[in-house]
């Protein structure tokens, strides 16, 4: 008996050893199909894939010894998900790919892996029609996510066959048709985004009415429903018909053109009567209309019966800031500040004392509310002392306002390049290491909150890192890729786009923002403006990267930094350093550029000045940067080649 439980158990080892082995063959040669794999390194057929709940591959979901699911997100992936590959893991049961750049049709043979529980393909660029049939005999889906791509057609009728589907996401695409009969009456969906017509399946009434938002669909949470028979008419009634509306409406737009010219007659005649008398009644501001207008606001008013562009209401996200009203913001002294891609911003001196910036954004009309609330008490509950904070929003169908502290010292880009007054001095070595190592310590607190957005930042820039009184760095207009329009967000967000994004302009990672990262830190040493630089798609020599890679290349480092910036010989070895991490930052080959933890801890070994051990941290190991084909003696860099 007692050498039956013996064999018994030498037995299961054999098996779970060979399962392994298995899996890890399949899972290599499921590998292969894709691009882009860098990320993937670490797959190792003599390495086991889990020990205990920890993955020993890259992306691998353990428990118990066991793999049973892969999150690869995030990791710049394309080419093809081999499903007919994976369908040979009868243990796998959740699988993610969200946030790649995986493009073409939807992923053939996907009902073969009959027992999976969980797909996750949103944000990539898939399109063209899902076949009907795709989710057949899927009985243990329980939830699907395919939003944020190009799909087209109809909503697979297959997904309303799956009896314990929960969660289904197909937001922001391009389907067409009807909902289909869906029955689960616990399911959570967003169909938002889309072109679908249609009543709204009863089982659904109860959901956000943000999830059937940028449709043409009726029945509750939406619009009822027209009648479904109509009358038909004659065709001479329905000219007639026609006629007569075309009448009527000459009729009310000639009485509304001869009521709005009585009606400025009267305002100028009021004017004349009333000017300088109620100069006293309230506080004005110090900037006329046109800036107001510049900026998106509205004028001043002293009317009680305040109109609708005076309606709605501030919402607060953070605690320890002082209450105000829309109203005092309209009433506050105002500067215009700028005005970008994105939208325009002013600085609002309240009657209360506190300065606050607002920016009006119009490129987030897409947005449904429930969803636009979520994220701003999303980026409202950050805290850390590298981001500005979110004070308050407010929301309107058409446009938005985000409101945030203001910054004493302005902007980074500021302090760069503009004329600098006599006797002022530039930003010094020390005080522009202490600001990246800010803004390192911002990014990182971003990609940690938010572990499933493609860019937490998006939007990295010197005129995005704003400097407080004591040039602490604060992070701007991060995290808001997910609430803008998707074309505005793809075209004008990453200030300055990586090679791949540049080429493909759906193509974002978060190495992305990695290159923005390098664009800055070349910015900071140089004092470049990176603009001067930019041809967003037209070759190689198009960057800032660029053309530090030629100076360093034929002049050394002499050409290179900036000369406003106070730096001494005892600290040009760390200057050079951060010169490399620059450049690693903005490496070309995608899978040769470094990830954000890698800059980051680099970026943190730096010091203000040389010390005895200067060159520990690049000289261990083989030196990292000769691991990538760089040495500290030829100092060459791969960003061209």
């Amino acid at each position: 008996m007692r050498w039956t439980i013996v064999l018994h158990v030498l037995l299961m080892c054999v098996i779970v050893g060979s399962s392994d082995d298995s899996e890890a063959e399949i899972l290599l040669d499921f590998k292969k199909s894709l691009s882009n794999v860098g990320a993937l390194q670490d797959w190792d057929e003599d390495v086991s894939l889990c020990t205990g709940d920890k993955a020993n591959w890259n992306g691998l979901l353990c428990a118990k010894d066991n793999f049973y699911g892969l999150r690869l997100e995030s990791m710049g992936l394309s080419g093809i998900i081999n499903f007919e590959s994976l369908s040979k893991l009868p243990y796998l049961r959740t699988i993610s790919f969200m946030n790649n750049n995986f493009n073409g049709p939807f992923p053939a043979n996907i009902n073969k892996l009959s027992s999976l529980r969980a797909i996750y393909l949103s944000n990539n660029n898939f399109s063209g029609e899902i076949p009907g049939d795709s989710f057949k005999d899927m009985n243990a889906m329980r939830r699907v996510y395919l939003g944020n791509n190009d799909f087209s057609g109809k909503i697979p009728n297959s997904l309303a066959g799956l009896s314990k589907l929960v969660e289904l996401q197909v937001q922001d695409n391009k389907f067409v048709g009807r909902i289909p009969d869906f029955k689960q009456k616990d399911l959570i969906a967003n169909f938002s985004n889309n072109k679908l017509e249609g009543p709204i399946p009863s089982v659904l009434s109860k959901e956000s009415s943000s999830s059937f938002a940028g449709n043409n669909l009726c029945g509750k949470p939406m619009g009822n429903c027209p009648p479904s028979k109509k009358k038909s008419f004659p065709k001479v009634a329905i000219i007639v018909a026609a006629a007569g509306a075309i009448a009527l409406a000459v009729t009310v737009i000639t009485t509304l053109l001869l009521h709005r010219r009585n009606r400025r007659k009267n305002k100028a005649s009021n004017f004349k009567k009333t000017s300088g008398k109620t100069e006293n009644k309230v506080i004005q501001t110090k900037y006329n209309y046109d800036q107001r207008k510049e900026a998106g606001l509205p004028k001043h008013t002293t009317d009680n019966n305040t109109k609708a562009e005076h309606a709605g209401k501030l919402h607060f996200v953070k605690n320890d800031t002082e209450r105000f009203e829309l109203q005092d913001l309209l009433r506050a002294s105002a500067e215009v500040l700028g005005s970008g891609s994105s939208g325009s911003s002013y600085k609002a001196i309240l009657l209360s004392g506190p300065a606050v910036v607002v920016k009006r954004y119009k490129q987030m009309s897409n947005v449904g509310k429930a969803d636009f609330y979520e994220h701003m008490r999303n980026l409202g509950s950050l805290s850390h002392p590298n981001l500005l904070p979110l004070v308050a929003f407010y929301y309107n169908k058409e446009e938005k306002l985000l409101i945030n502290d203001f910054a004493e010292n302005g902007s980074l880009a500021s302090h760069l390049h503009s004329n600098l007054k006599p006797n002022q001095p530039g930003l010094d070595w020390p005080t522009r290491l202490r600001i990246i190592k800010g803004v390192g310590k911002g990014l990182d607190c971003l990609y940690k909150a938010f572990p499933n957005l493609p860019l937490p930042h998006g939007h990295l820039k010197s005129s995005n890192v704003l400097l407080d009184r004591t040039f602490e760095p604060l992070l701007a207009d991060y995290g808001l890729i997910p609430v803008l329009n998707k074309e505005h967000a793809y075209q004008f967000m990453v200030a300055y786009k990586s090679p791949e994004s540049a080429q493909n302009d759906h193509v974002l990672t978060r190495k992305t923002d990695v290159w923005c990262l390098g664009i800055l830190v070349l910015e900071m040493l140089t004092g470049k403006f990176p603009a001067n630089y930019l041809k967003q798609g037209k070759g190689r020599n198009a960057d800032l990267a660029s053309w530090v890679n030629s100076v360093v290349r034929e002049e050394w480092t002499g050409e290179v930094f900036d000369n406003n910036m106070k730096r001494s010989k005892n600290a040009e070895g760390e200057m050079l350093k951060l010169l490399k991490i620059g450049m690693f930052c903005c490496e070309w080959d995608v899978d040769r550029r470094w990830d954000l933890n890698e800059a980051l801890a680099k970026i943190n070994e730096l010091k203000e000045r040389n010390g005895d051990d200067d060159q520990s941290s690049y000289a261990s190991e083989g030196d990292a940067y000769s691991s990538r084909g760089m040495t500290d003696d030829e100092f060459t860099f791969s960003v061209n080649g």
